[in-house]
């Protein structure tokens, strides 16, 4: 598609296709693909914390109310906190504008139905099918027919209500010390919120967005964030939240990173136990680590792995009745509270475990042994099927070869920038590192 990656849409703010044109035309599509014909419709919009929100929030109103349907805003709010509102609210379905763990100057924009969840890629080639030509451009409705645009006041208060409710009554989280770092992002109000009304003493950090600070040195990708601000404030747990919120990285108590492999194999025993792991079957991607493997087949419990996306997670998930999925970055999704990765509720849970168990959270995840993994990427000014070119799959083929059975490589194009990724894992640290190079060498000199 010409629009749509991995994951919405997405690119440099008020450069093709992120401009305020392209929103406006991607609200009206939007609005005609889930609106009724009977009756007035809504759909809620929310963002995150970028300078560039702003210009791309009204647009889409534009678009949407061009369209005779209302448009209902809610302000800076986590990703998962508008999942969960279009269905909390009743609407037709929910845009984000958010490009995640991107720099700000970076920006993008997400769907939900109605239900909640990432639309199918059959939904998505219509709205751009819609937005790039020119078959609805003749439905203006004039008058009363026009749609409103309502900024909803009490959504954070919503979300803060939900995810408490995910949070086990008998317990709280009285004497944690939690430190928080919320990226700048769109958790920088509800977080804190939430764990200090369930009783920790909470120390946010990176909690002052000013349009352009957010992902700024903080964050998932910047762990070192979260395990210095831990050890500074002698943290229990670190909880570092990317700039939308749909993912989570912990730091336990001694400032060691605890990743979406470790915290899934945490959930996974513990939802086991309490006979709560839907048909014993956890979903992680292609790029989950070998040690993740390991782990659940000893607790004798099922991986399913998909390609890389929490869209293929979570599609593969409904589809089946498994309740918990998730990548290694920690886009965790728990089914039986929310419809997405929600960081929030992902934390409330291993934090729940802890309590209950009166474990620390090095305790708990002592089991997990990481196979040593190491990822590359590979700029390119092309995109031809890897396959397709006889050097790269011998040289694939042969790393597949050295690596036998007790290691791993992938090789796939990034769905969001112009590189190729190349995941090897393996004990032998020396070979992955050969084997890997020598397939960046390969790749280069057939697509750069």
């Amino acid at each position: 598609m010409k629009l749509f990656g991995t994951d919405g849409i997405r690119g440099e703010a008020n450069i093709h296709p992120m401009t305020p044109d392209i929103a406006f035309k991607i609200g009206r599509a939007v609005a005609y693909v889930f609106r009724n014909k009977q009756e007035k419709h809504k759909i809620l919009v929310g963002k995150d914390t970028r300078l560039s929100c702003y210009m791309f929030e009204h647009a889409i109103a534009a678009g949407i109310t061009s369209m005779g349907v209302d448009t209902y805003l809610v302000g800076p709010m986590p990703t998962p906190a508008v999942a969960f509102l279009v269905r909390n609210m009743r609407a037709d379905a929910g845009i984000i504008i958010s490009a995640s763990h991107n720099p700000f100057n970076d920006n993008g924009i997400k769907f939900f139905s109605r239900e909640g969840k990432k639309l199918p890629v059959k939904i998505e080639q219509e709205i751009e099918r819609f937005t790039l030509s020119n078959e609805i451009n003749h439905i203006r409705p004039t008058g009363k027919n026009i749609g409103k645009v309502f900024r909803v006041r009490d959504t954070l208060g919503r979300y803060v209500v939900y995810a408490k409710s995910t949070f086990p009554e008998k317990l709280s989280l009285n004497g944690l010390r939690v430190v928080i770092d919320c990226a700048n992002g769109a958790t920088y109000k509800v977080a804190p919120i939430i764990f200090e009304e369930l009783g920790a003493e909470v120390f946010p950090i990176n909690i002052n967005p000013d349009g352009i600070n957010i992902n700024e040195k903080c964050g998932p990708l910047y762990p070192s964030c979260i395990q210095e601000a831990t050890k500074v404030y002698r943290g229990d747990v670190g909880i570092s939240f990317d700039g939308d919120g749909d993912r989570v990285l912990l730091c336990d108590e001694n400032q060691e990173i605890v990743d979406g492999d470790e915290i899934m194999a945490i959930l996974a025993k513990h939802m086991k136990q309490k006979n709560k792991l839907n048909k014993n079957t956890v979903v992680a991607t292609i790029m989950s680590n070998l040690g993740l493997e390991r782990f659940l087949k000893k607790e004798q419990i099922m991986l399913i792995r998909t390609d890389v996306g929490d869209r293929n997670i979570a599609q593969l998930m409904f589809a089946n009745g498994y309740n918990l999925g998730g990548e290694q970055s920690g886009h965790i999704i728990l089914s039986d509270f929310n419809s997405t990765g929600d960081g929030v509720v992902t934390a409330l849970q291993v934090l729940a475990i802890m309590k209950e168990e009166g474990k620390k959270l090095s305790e708990i995840k002592k089991e997990f042994i990481k196979i040593p993994q190491r990822t590359k990427s590979v700029y390119i000014s092309k995109k031809v099927p890897l396959d397709e070119i006889k050097e790269i799959k011998d040289a694939i083929d042969e790393a597949k070869r050295t690596l036998g059975n007790e290691g791993r490589i992938i090789v796939r194009y990034s769905g969001t920038e112009p590189v190729v990724r190349i995941t090897g894992e393996s004990e032998d640290k020396n070979a992955l590192n050969t084997c890997i190079d020598n397939i960046s060498d390969v790749i280069r000199k057939h697509l750069l």
